[in-house]
């Protein structure tokens, strides 16, 4: 190729990537164009949908745009995860979920690839989970441990289902400390009965979702999973204070993602504008009152912890040699 011609390509090539830069940036500055929806695929009340609720009704304000909350339950979160997968990139659609990881290490077929087909945008918040028992069961994590010991696999522990984060929680826990247990998972909040019943042993649930019960003393908290003590459980323990190593504890938290082939200008907005969100007072009450712990991180180190959380979870199911599905 002579020099001429040589010159002419590279000439369209920059101005290619020049008019792609400025489309993207063009549709950055427009969007949101319309209502966002906002896929949670957990039910309503969970801390997920908690989370996503109190902060897209600010972001909302902020843009002056509607953010329209969809629970999308079914199939362990994997259905709603799905469905942003498959969504138009363009920042219409946007997942919120704390168990993305969990369900990449527990369903072998999954109809997306949880690394490639999403873009991690943002963290809302960590939600420490907290170990849990009826009144007079025990009274120290160290006695719920010794007891599991000494009787290899008959303790049980409720959790809100397979894949949940109270059930990757609770096999964290046994892993790290060395012991077995029954896993008996429920659809609701039906857990919650059973365990203060004392029907069943324990549960390591976020704390969200058992914050009221906590507070009026009908459920013990003997620990939770989380590297600092809970603001909202100050008075409770962590894992390590309680005698057990850090990897114990874990890491549950609420994040944003979109479509893999969103426009990066609109994704860097989104973050910006959930950043923002989360500065305010409000919301910062809002969310410290529902148990949620600040998780500050930018979106390059969010993506770097995903992956590595994606890796963590995998990890967990091997050891713990969790059925998959």
């Amino acid at each position: 190729m002579n020099t001429v011609l040589r010159g002419a390509a590279m000439g369209a090539v920059l101005g290619a990537s020049v008019l792609l830069a400025t489309l993207t940036s063009a549709a950055a500055q427009d969007w949101p164009s319309r209502n966002v929806t906002v896929v949670v695929p957990v039910p309503p009340g969970v801390t997920s949908d908690l989370v996503a609720r109190v902060v897209f009704e600010q972001v909302g304000k902020q843009l002056g745009q509607t953010f329209v909350i969809e629970n999308r339950v079914g199939a362990g979160g994997t259905i709603g995860g799905n469905t942003v997968a498959k969504a138009t990139p363009d920042g219409h659609t946007i997942l919120v979920w704390g168990a993305i990881a969990a369900a990449n290490a527990l369903y072998t077929k999954l109809p997306y690839d949880t690394l490639n087909d999403f873009t991690p945008v943002a963290v809302f918040g960590q939600t420490p989970l907290v170990v849990v028992t009826g009144a007079g069961r025990f009274k120290t994590l160290g006695e719920l441990v010794s007891a599991a010991k000494a009787d290899p696999g008959k303790l049980n522990y409720a959790t809100v289902g397979a894949g949940s984060a109270s059930h990757f929680g609770a096999e964290q826990l046994a892993v790290a400390a060395g012991f077995s247990a029954q896993h008996i998972p429920f659809k609701g909040s039906e857990w919650l009965t059973e365990v203060l019943a004392g029907r069943l042993d324990f549960s390591v649930p976020p704390i969200p979702s058992a914050i009221g019960l906590l507070r009026d003393g009908k459920l013990v908290p003997l620990a939770v999973s989380s590297s600092t003590r809970s603001p909202s459980l100050p008075d409770v323990p962590t894992m390590i204070e309680a005698g057990l190593k850090a990897d114990a504890v874990y890491p549950f938290y609420t994040a944003a993602f979109l479509p893999a082939k969103t426009p990066h200008a609109i994704a860097e907005k989104l973050h910006a504008e959930i950043m923002k969100a989360l500065a305010q007072r409000s919301v910062q009450d809002r969310l410290t009152t529902a148990g949620v712990d600040p998780m500050p991180m930018t979106m390059a180190e969010f993506g770097a912890f995903f992956k590595k959380d994606i890796a963590n979870n995998l990890a967990l199911v091997k050891a713990a040699k969790m059925p998959t599905q």
